[in-house]
């Protein structure tokens, strides 16, 4: 599994970056031993807090992609970030536009390693956790990462989406 294509670009991707953990040690992507398709599966396997899973959700907003890495602990609230946002729609991707424009599949979505860099908002929940977790790029792939790595690594913009 760690030479699959989506968890070695994810890597790569993190490597290029020089992306840290929250010990300040280069971050690398870990296989769990079963996939964890909701950020409370993920949370119970890593033995941490449902907060500290970064949920990368994709929506479609007015048709364009953008990532959103939400706390796992609460849902994003679309009426009000559509309306920050100014965009007309904004809707759940598809699981064929998740993977047109991420080149991965819906439960195991990376911040990072996408074919092009996706428009991304980072959930300041997120900073309350010295050390926050990812997919990595699979269903059963998982990086430790921090808040100010991740608004880094994916150029994201720090958002209330809650």
């Amino acid at each position: 599994m760690q030479s699959h294509p989506n968890v070695r670009a994810v890597q790569e991707a993190l490597d290029a970056a020089g992306a840290l953990d929250g010990a300040g040690r280069p971050s690398a992507v870990r296989l769990l031993p079963e996939a964890v398709h909701t950020a409370a599966a993920a949370a119970e396997a890593l033995g941490v807090g449902v907060g500290a899973i970064a949920n990368s959700l994709v929506f479609a907003a007015d048709d364009a992609p953008l990532l959103v890495l939400t706390s796992g602990a609460h849902r994003v609230d679309t009426a009000g970030l559509a309306a920050s946002l100014g965009v007309t729609h904004l809707r759940r991707a598809t699981p064929e536009f998740v993977r047109q424009h991420t080149g991965q599949v819906i439960g195991g979505v990376a911040p990072i390693g996408h074919p092009a860099p996706l428009r991304t908002l980072v959930d300041t929940a997120l900073e309350r956790y010295d050390e926050v977790w990812a997919a990595g790029g699979v269903p059963r792939a998982v990086f430790p990462t921090t808040y100010a790595e991740l608004l880094r690594i994916t150029a994201g913009i720090p958002a209330e989406v809650a």
